[in-house]
């Protein structure tokens, strides 16, 4: 897929953010289904294993999209994909740390997002701290019909 020159702004990431939240919302649901039967249906918020098993669920899915694909299936929608700054293939732990840093930037009232709209290159906190940075996607040009035989 071609990438365009252009970092996407706040409401592209906004966007993005919201559709990987409804996704994670719905398979953090069945994995708390699947749950139920093992648990007879006592499933208690507050127990630690619990949160951490959904932790390494929605870790999981950014982990393996931002590898596998590099962009989740709201970024895909949105025409987002992540790389590197440097231009190398992201790595386990570049994943990682900007999963981690993008909590951060939500964190204090949103800061690090808020910097988007006021940075020339649109780079968030967790752009910056983590080396990786959102692109767009270009559309693929769709061949016109010919009216050509055959």
């Amino acid at each position: 897929m071609p990438l365009a020159d252009k970092n996407p702004g706040l409401l592209r990431r906004l966007g993005a953010m919201l559709y990987d939240a409804l996704l994670l919302l719905a398979l953090l649901m069945l994995a708390t289904a699947l749950l139920m039967p093992i648990s007879r249906g006592a499933i208690q918020i507050d127990n630690i294993a619990y949160q951490l098993y959904l932790l390494s669920i929605v870790t999981g899915y950014f982990v393996y999209f931002w590898l596998r694909h590099g962009q989740t299936l709201g970024m895909r929608t949105w025409k987002i994909r992540l790389v590197r700054a440097d231009g190398q293939a992201l790595t386990l732990g570049d994943t990682l740390r900007r999963l981690v840093f993008s909590v951060l930037s939500w964190l204090p009232l949103g800061l690090g997002f808020w910097r988007i709209l006021f940075n020339r290159q649109r780079l968030a906190w967790h752009d910056r701290w983590s080396g990786t940075l959102l692109v767009m996607v270009m559309s693929r040009q769709r061949k016109a019909p010919t009216n050509e035989p055959g």
